[in-house]
């Protein structure tokens, strides 16, 4: 069964960092594409950040470019996202999800892990 679980969230303050951590498992990891999705409060799921299957591409939402940076480590099947100068506005429900997308209808997602940008 496919299981992935988030870890790494938690409050920050405006301009603060976080590293954010996706263990994977029941797939074959390293054959999948993958993203980061995330849900802010009252909204709907937004896609920020992709990668290829061996890491060598990514693509990134402008509102998030040149902040966070996304990274798997395959050997480990984890998937990592490091957020940098973030604002109150990144405030959401993090998830990393199967795909480039993450939003399909296929895609599969974890149960994510909460980040709070607030002083």
């Amino acid at each position: 069964e496919l299981h992935l679980l988030e870890s790494g969230g938690g409050l920050v303050q405006p301009g603060g960092s976080l590293r954010l951590s996706c263990a994977a498992s029941g797939f074959t990891f390293r054959d999948s594409s993958m993203s980061w999705v995330r849900q802010p409060p009252g909204k709907g799921l937004e896609w920020f950040a992709g990668i290829s299957t061996k890491g060598g591409i990514t693509y990134y939402a402008d509102s998030v470019k040149g902040r966070f940076t996304i990274s798997r480590d395959n050997a480990k099947s984890t998937l990592d996202l490091q957020l940098t100068s973030l604002k109150a506005e990144d405030t959401a429900m993090y998830y990393c999800a199967t795909g480039i997308n993450g939003l399909e209808p296929h895609n599969s997602r974890g149960q994510g892990t909460q980040v709070t940008v607030s002083s």
